[in-house]
């Protein structure tokens, strides 16, 4: 009721605040019938499958690499006090400065992934870390009592602790790849992708196709943002529902 409700505003606005040429604001209507006209030409295929793409690269190796260094963090503890200043300061670099630069050092699809990395590699490191921190101490002690070491505690206790941050930090990270990829797309060299495509939309006026393309990365990006949260709910069916966004 809530998005139908935004949808009708949305047309009373459109038709009459901001009913004027170049206003920039087209009815749901006029997007809804440029977005089906653009489907029907095969406009969504190849954009849509190159975006996915870079950004599913990005999402995965930057992912696999954030998990990896946090167990290494929890592991040997002098490895997190070298590099989580670094893992920092990564997320900090405004991604418009790096963009530009990645472009130049990498080729193909390279930069996109990458910029899609640089935005999930963060939060999962942090949600990981703080996840695999979370295991029960007493536990913990009990399999040291038990003459276990620190890899029996991370295998029996802390990667079953680590589930539920992980699988939000996961969650979050998703979307953000999906921005990742397009905004690589808009600094970078490519003939194809969401990006380019409101590009070439920007260039021609076609304001209800920009509109468009904004909600299908919306829908997109939502989607992904459900079925990681639906995935974190079935591995992790103990963890409170608070931990996993529902």
């Amino acid at each position: 009721m809530g998005a139908a409700l935004l949808v009708v505003l949305w047309e009373i606005l459109a038709l009459t605040v901001f009913h004027k040429a170049g206003s920039g604001v087209p009815t749901p209507t006029s997007v809804v019938s440029k977005f089906f006209s653009d489907l029907g030409n095969g406009l969504y295929g190849v954009n849509l499958r190159q975006t996915l793409k870079e950004a599913a690269t990005g999402y995965v190796v930057a992912n696999v690499l954030a998990v990896a260094l946090a167990i290494a963090f929890v592991q040997v503890p002098i490895i997190d006090k070298a590099l989580l200043r670094i893992a920092v300061a990564s997320y900090c670099l405004p991604i418009i400065a790096v963009g530009p630069i990645l472009t130049f050092v990498l080729h193909g699809d390279a930069p996109k992934s990458a910029l899609a990395g640089l935005l999930v590699f963060f939060p999962t490191l942090v949600g990981c870390v703080v996840g695999l921190r979370s295991a029960d101490r007493t536990t913990l002690d009990v399999i040291r009592a038990s003459g276990g070491g620190s890899w029996s505690q991370l295998r029996k206790v802390r990667l079953r602790a680590a589930l539920p941050s992980t699988f939000a930090a996961l969650q979050v990270a998703a979307p953000s790849a999906i921005l990742g990829a397009i905004i690589g797309e808009y600094l970078g060299r490519q003939d194809s992708g969401l990006g380019i495509m409101m590009i070439d939309a920007q260039g021609s006026l076609e304001t209800a196709r920009i509109w468009g393309i904004a909600l299908v990365s919306t829908g997109i990006a939502g989607l992904l943002y459900a079925l990681i949260g639906l995935l974190g709910r079935l591995v992790a069916p103990w963890a409170p529902r608070r931990s996993l966004v529902r």
